[in-house]
């Protein structure tokens, strides 16, 4: 009989592993006995925890948008003013949880699962509008009508940092990605109304 408490921490393992197996691969093609052994456990169990691959792989999505979640409100929580808090938004986007090497090739591998997987489409989905907001409550008063586009340039560029990260071989470079997008960021704020 299994100690009370356990699926919370296998779960994890297995969410950590589907992650790194993920990352590593460079693509969804790994097997749930794969992931079960880098979490050291069995394929049945991993099985008995999630059903199957794809719920894994959700679930592993799940804990990365979380995590860059609580690297954003935490980024927010000591910024000041609409342009401090856009640029903690930014540093979050490429905080020390999110933007390794592992789950930078998760998210570009997520993406991909998103044009086949309903449940995928709607995480990335979710992320996306609460980027977009959060955006655009601080843009709104520093570039008024302009408040729209500059949001999806910015939720583009951030985007297309993790893809070219994901591309590259190396540890991915959070201050020169932050760096980049804050630039636009800064060429946008030059022309205020």
């Amino acid at each position: 009989m299994p100690k009370l408490g356990a699926e919370p921490i296998r779960r994890a393992a297995l969410v950590k592993a589907t992650i790194e197996a993920v990352g590593d691969a460079g693509s969804l093609d790994v097997t749930v006995a794969q992931i079960a052994r880098r979490a050291g456990m069995s394929p049945a169990l991993a099985h008995h925890y999630f059903g199957s691959k794809e719920q894994i792989f959700l679930a592993a999505m799940r804990s990365i948008l979380s995590l860059y979640g609580a690297e954003v409100r935490g980024a927010l929580t000591a910024a000041e003013g609409h342009e401090g808090r856009l640029r903690a938004i930014v540093r979050a986007s490429f905080g020390p949880g999110s933007f390794r090497r592992e789950v930078v090739g998760a998210w570009l591998n997520f993406y991909v699962l998103a044009q086949t997987l309903p449940e995928a489409r709607r995480l990335l989905s979710v992320y996306q509008q609460r980027l977009h907001a959060n955006l655009m409550h601080d843009l709104r008063p520093l570039v008024g009508t302009r408040a729209a586009a500059v949001a999806r340039g910015l939720g583009a560029l951030i985007d297309g940092v993790y893809i070219r990260a994901a591309l590259r071989t190396g540890a991915p470079d959070a201050r020169g990605a932050a760096d980049l997008v804050l630039d636009y960021l800064d060429r946008e704020l030059e022309g205020r109304p």
